[in-house]
């Protein structure tokens, strides 16, 4: 129940690009299938090496795109994008777009989104063109700062631009997409494997940092929309045992030298404690959820001094809160 339409236009009667192509067909293989082959979207590709993406193409795509019933719509474009000053209507642009007729408008995107709820549970608008942050403004309304937004509920929408903003290319990809797939292949992931249109926003926001385009992130959502999921960096299995080391939020894991493995270069005042082979296997744990920012050592720098020192370690905020979806029964 999850489905996606895939634009990418290099061939453009005058302006031709060079890396749309390639982005739609790189985003759209890692959107059919999770990062364990599962299956995931279900992927509609156009790209103008195989076809010519004209207006009417491309309105019809999206049109079929945002009917139906869905969990989640997803609509990609990489190419040209514009906002006709005369009007103040943004566009993406077609194969065959023109003045005055450039192809979509963003509002007409935006009001077959919006329209699709909640038929169309989660709709996600992600473009890589020029002048894309556009997307959600009130046509007609000039170009002020404040600029209104008539976002309909269930809507995400992630641009490579903001309005004024132009989509650079580099090495074969649009540089918004190219952060986009490092995203989308893990690295925007959370502790369990889960990749959202937040967590691929704020991972483009810091990669392309405050000198190159700025992304733009717009959202009317009450419901976790997922786009991959990927390897959990900590087992779930391990996640479901922390009320079992954390009986409350507050609780302070006792930790000892029995703990620790390493015998070869511990203290010599500690050496003649035996390794507890229980207790190794649960400060192995322990210390995975530490490097993930799950659990901190208490009154000691590192996890390895905790044990050494008979201290301890306790949940941080993101720690208790992966404890809390663990008793609901949600991991």
């Amino acid at each position: 129940m999850k489905k996606a339409l895939v634009v990418g236009i290099d061939d453009y009667h005058s302006a031709p690009l060079q890396g749309c192509v390639n982005d739609a067909s790189s985003v759209a293989q890692l959107l059919e299938r999770n990062g364990d082959g599962s299956p995931n979207f279900s992927v509609r590709l156009l790209t103008s090496d195989k076809l010519e993406v004209n207006a009417q193409v491309l309105l019809q795509a999206i049109t079929e795109l945002f009917s139906g019933d869905a969990d989640t719509a997803l609509l990609f474009f990489a190419g040209h994008g514009i906002i006709n000053p005369e009007t103040n209507a943004g566009y993406i642009v077609s194969q065959d777009g023109r003045k005055p007729s450039w192809g979509v408008t963003l509002s007409d995107i935006l009001h077959l989104a919006n329209q699709a709820y909640p038929r169309v549970k989660s709709s996600v608008i992600i473009l890589d063109s020029c002048q894309s942050g556009y997307a959600g403004e009130i046509q007609g309304l000039g170009s002020a700062a404040n600029q209104p937004s008539v976002i309909g509920n269930g809507v995400t929408i992630l641009t490579a631009s903001h309005r004024e903003g132009t989509a650079a290319e580099e090495d074969g990809h649009g540089l918004f997409t190219s952060i986009l797939l490092d995203g989308l292949s893990g690295s925007s992931a959370d502790v369990i494997g889960r990749i959202t249109p937040a967590s691929v926003y704020s991972h483009i926001d810091q990669t392309l940092g405050p000198w190159k385009q700025r992304p733009v992130y717009k959202a009317n959502v009450q419901t976790f929309v997922t786009l991959r999921n990927v390897a959990p960096k900590i087992p779930h299995e391990v996640l479901r045992r922390l009320p079992e080391y954390f009986p409350d939020p507050a609780h302070v894991f006792q930790l000892d030298p029995s703990y620790e493995p390493d015998r070869e270069n511990v203290p010599e005042r500690v050496k003649h404690i035996p390794v507890d082979e229980d207790h190794k296997r649960i400060f192995k744990e322990l210390q995975l959820c530490n490097r993930h920012g799950l659990i901190v050592p208490v009154d000691a720098e590192h996890m390895y001094y905790a044990a050494i020192d008979s201290k301890g370690c306790r949940l941080s905020a993101l720690g208790a809160h992966y404890r809390k979806l663990a008793i609901l029964g949600r991991i």
